[in-house]
């Protein structure tokens, strides 16, 4: 067998297909995303219409097996973080009315279910025990007590420590205190850990943030865990063991520039990630004023068809009609949530600074989706040619349009182009013409 390409946990069944497959019998590799090809049907033709080139342009070879094994993250995280719009301006009220306006929004029903704390919810020393404490001043009522609020409202709560001496705004870190910390959290009945890396005594991250992990594996309750390294050694290669989703880049900020960067830095590490495992360019900027429109709306679609985790970052107590309509956009969340979990990237450029591109990436049911989006400074035509996607030149796709919430054409062939405002994208769905299509 050439390169390892080990199955994810959402293929367990398909193994069992594959075991009792001809061409497995006789020898032949069949690659995780050539499944789609080699199990089709007459009636259904779906798999038809791949090209030869379908498994390099969409490789997963670099995915491996998890040692984790928390059953966590089988799809990106959903939810929200208090950091990009609160900063250290956090409370307990203010987790609480957020998660009741996660439910009243009915963004909890779309997905989005960690409450999230970030920085600052502790008191600057621990207490004589060694222990953490919640600031008396803006959590008095103790982190478990807000645990058991937001777990009454269906969600779940997250909180924020660090793999070094200090959190980055001078809160005690967890370094050196992994057991403790992990068994205060679960105690609390916390449900994920965000990990950050300021005060880190310069030691190698690949021996500070796997003690958490057996830390929190140890406490016998399951918490989602978040590595944020800030991408410094390159997490992609050693963290899917590690944590259930790992940063891949620098902090984000609420700018174009900022934003750009960041998706095409994470878009190196596409072949990576998985279910269980996930890249992530940080937090969402979707709403809280530094970009336009258009913008935000290449931010979540772009994120979306990363594979990213969807952490909402603005105040969703007042949320406006427009940052709802972008996070809430149920087609463009299914295509991250997509059961697959094959992280969409860069596929085509062309232009000036090869500001028109095409990202892309294979979903269940034997379907693409595909964003043309112009980086350029105005309007532009985007096209993606059907080799840049991976589809055979002759194949003829159903264009289903995520933003318009229609069917555009069922027909087309080679390739397909629209007109694309700047800095705006347009996402689809691209299915073979014998494929299900939905006109809802």
């Amino acid at each position: 067998m050439g390169e390892s390409k080990r199955l994810c946990g959402l293929c367990f069944a398909i193994l069992y297909v594959w075991m009792i497959d001809p061409v497995i019998a006789t020898g032949r590799e069949v690659p995780l995303l050539d499944f789609q090809r080699y199990h089709q049907t007459p009636s259904s033709g779906l798999g038809v219409g791949f090209s030869n080139l379908f498994n390099t342009i969409y490789d997963t070879s670099k995915y491996g097996n998890l040692q984790l094994n928390n059953g966590l993250g089988q799809t990106p995280q959903m939810g929200w973080n208090s950091w990009n719009f609160f900063g250290c301006n956090i409370s307990e009220v203010v987790i609480k009315e957020t998660a009741d306006a996660l439910i009243s929004t009915g963004l909890a029903d779309l997905g989005y279910v960690y409450v999230n704390i970030d920085d600052c919810w502790s008191s600057v020393t621990r207490n004589s025990k060694g222990e953490l404490v919640p600031d008396p001043k803006t959590f008095p009522s103790g982190i478990k007590a807000l645990a058991d609020y937001v777990h009454g409202k269906g969600l779940k709560l997250g909180i924020y420590s660090d793999a070094g001496l200090f959190t980055c705004q001078v809160r005690p870190g967890s370094l050196f205190h992994e057991k403790d910390d992990a068994q205060q959290f679960a105690s609390w009945d916390l449900d994920y850990l965000k990990y950050d890396n300021c005060f880190n005594l310069d030691i190698d991250p690949k021996e500070r943030y796997p003690p958490m992990r057996d830390a929190l594996n140890a406490t016998g309750r399951t918490i989602f865990y978040s590595l944020c390294e800030w991408g410094v050694e390159d997490p992609a290669l050693w963290a899917r063991g590690v944590g259930n989703s790992w940063r891949t880049t620098g902090d984000i900020n609420d700018t174009w520039v900022s934003m750009t960067t960041i998706a095409d830095l994470n878009d190196k590490w596409a072949a990576y990630a998985g279910p269980g495992g996930w890249n992530d360019p940080d937090m969402l900027e979707v709403g809280n004023g530094g970009m336009t429109h258009q913008e935000y709306r290449s931010h979540f679609s772009i994120w979306a068809l990363m594979k990213a985790p969807l952490l909402v970052g603005c105040d969703v107590r007042n949320i406006t009609a427009e940052t709802f309509e972008i996070i809430s956009n149920k087609e463009v969340i299914a295509v991250n949530q997509d059961p697959l979990g094959v992280q969409g990237r860069k596929v085509y450029v062309e232009g000036p600074d090869n500001c028109l591109q095409v990202w892309a990436g294979p979903l269940s049911e034997h379907r693409l989706a595909v964003v043309l989006w112009n980086r350029c400074s105005e309007a532009a035509t985007v096209t993606a040619p059907w080799e840049a996607l991976g589809l055979e030149s002759s194949t003829s796709v159903s264009v289903r349009d995520l933003w318009q919430h229609k069917t555009l054409d069922r027909n087309v062939v080679a390739s397909f182009n629209a007109e694309v405002d700047a800095h705006d994208c347009h996402m689809y769905i691209f299915t073979p013409q014998a494929g299900r299509v939905s006109d809802e």
